[in-house]
């Protein structure tokens, strides 16, 4: 704070700190250079958190089916500990009821976990909030598993790189930037000699108009990988497979710029994994790419 001094004599304060200089005006007043840092601090310049939720406000959320975007009709700041906004969307388009959104941001280089998760969507449900909405770079391997908290769904949207460009970003809404790409729909079966089969049935998604989450095909997968011994701490890939309609053998012909064997590629292109033996960690890992980048893992236990 800034305090009167009185110098005796012609005198200049220099420094009444070993950390840095302070000085006296012609009012007598001390002059503190972290004053002016702190001012300087609070100039206008806008924060990660204001220009994410510009964009969120202007771009909306994103899911595989262009039909399923979620576009805010107002977006306001919520004084809450995780959920910093709250939007409200029409559910099933622009005669539907209106819904509310708690919005959560993680941070601007970092990783969102599972008790992040479970602390904002609780949250959420002690304000009456419809669905909780959380906005991230990257989120860690347990996220995957949460998707609900009593009757609050929670949409996982990931942030498109670009918004680390801050301000400079332009605020057109036509990009990608929050995308949600659901959650895989798989099943593990057992097969012949005690040994399991992963088959991918498609990605589960959100759907605004009718509040539901359904299942869509495997038309909007790129690829897919499993982790048949994860340790939980890292994935290693094991199996990999492509799928997709956009010709994923010859797209992988020109890359490796030679024939591939048809029979060994029918193994690959294909939703239903080869049989595996059970894992000694009691884990099986599935990892999950659309054709955007975006990727979705889910953890098994057998």
């Amino acid at each position: 704070d800034k305090k009167k001094v009185r110098v005796a004599g012609p005198f200049t304060v220099e420094s009444l700190s070993p950390h840095r200089s302070l000085g006296v005006n012609e009012k007598d007043e001390l002059i503190d250079p972290a004053v002016k840092e702190e001012a300087s601090s609070y100039s206008g310049k806008k924060t990660f958190v204001d220009v994410v939720l510009e964009n969120l406000k202007t771009a909306g959320v994103q899911q595989s089916d262009k039909g399923d975007k979620i576009s805010f009709t107002a977006l306001n700041s919520w004084p809450g500990f995780f959920i910093c906004a709250d939007g409200r969307y029409l559910e099933g388009g622009d005669k539907g009821a209106e819904k509310r959104a708690a919005i959560f941001i993680g941070p601007e280089f970092g990783t969102v976990t599972r008790p992040d998760l479970v602390e904002a969507a609780r949250e959420a449900a002690d304000a009456k909030f419809d669905v909780l909405i959380t906005c991230a770079f990257n989120y860690d391997a347990h996220s995957s598993e949460f998707n609900k908290l009593g009757k609050v769904p929670v949409l996982k949207a990931r942030m498109n790189a670009d918004l680390h460009m801050g301000e400079e970003l332009k605020n057109t809404g036509k990009g990608n930037l929050f995308v949600i790409f659901g959650e895989p729909d798989i099943e593990i079966k057992k097969v012949a000699d005690g040994q399991l089969q992963v088959k991918l049935n498609g990605v589960d998604v959100f759907h605004p108009q009718t509040g539901e989450v359904r299942s869509d095909s495997t038309d909007g997968i790129a690829c897919w990988f499993i982790d048949t011994d994860y340790n939980e701490e890292s994935f290693f890939v094991r199996h990999a497979y492509f799928l997709g309609a956009n010709d994923p053998y010859g797209a992988l012909k020109t890359t490796l710029k030679t024939e591939i064997d048809p029979e060994a590629w029918a193994t690959l292109n294909s939703d239903v994994s080869r049989p595996f033996d059970k894992p000694k960690s009691g884990r099986v890992a599935v990892k999950v790419i659309n054709h955007l980048g975006d990727e979705v893992m889910k953890v098994f236990k057998v």
